[in-house]
């Protein structure tokens, strides 16, 4: 099977484009050989998720109200890293931002493409150990509540539906299957 290329890009052209994403619609000829259209979203960062772990095991949640779901969601913390930022620091800065934990250890758990049939959208996600409690530094758009769990009790979370982030369903089950808590 060949990994080259089937599609052949005939013109693009920019519908929308703002701070987050850049979106194009592009004519196409199929992999049959016939013409086509697909349309592409284009991340201007990559999300970057971190489960915390507890000396004890617990771990933290971040709720908040999704805007384009309509709904209230339980992660881990999360947030963007724009291409210019290593993931790393981004991971540090995030969890200390959502959750107020300052983290001595950093270990990388996953790297993920999120639907990649119409986005470049990737993420990266991590365990944070060796954990301080600082302040918080919350984003102007962001209204968080924290939660404090067993870890135990936020793999269940994932395995329920409790837990339907994408990122946040990997990293804490990536977390229980290298054995981590």
């Amino acid at each position: 099977m060949s990994q080259n290329n089937p599609w052949q890009v005939q013109q693009k052209r920019v519908v929308y484009d703002n701070p987050w994403i850049h979106v194009e619609e592009h004519q196409v000829i199929n992999p049959a050989g016939n013409p086509g259209i697909y349309g592409t979203v284009s991340f201007k960062n990559r999300a970057v998720g971190i489960v915390p772990l507890a000396d004890n095991g617990d771990t933290w949640l971040v709720g908040q109200f999704r805007y384009p779901l309509d709904q209230y969601h339980w992660e881990i913390p999360m947030g963007g890293a724009p291409y210019e930022e290593e993931v790393e620091q981004c991971a540090l800065r995030e969890l200390k931002e959502e959750t107020g934990l300052i983290a001595k250890n950093l270990k990388p758990l996953c790297h993920l493409h999120l639907s990649n049939s119409i986005t470049n959208e990737e993420a990266f996600a991590f365990v944070a150990t060796g954990l301080q409690q600082g302040d918080t530094e919350f984003e102007e758009t962001e209204v968080l509540t924290i939660r404090r769990l067993p870890f135990s009790e936020v793999l269940e979370m994932t395995l329920s539906g409790a837990i339907t982030d994408a990122v946040s369903v990997a990293a804490i089950q990536r977390v229980r299957l290298l054995g981590l808590a």
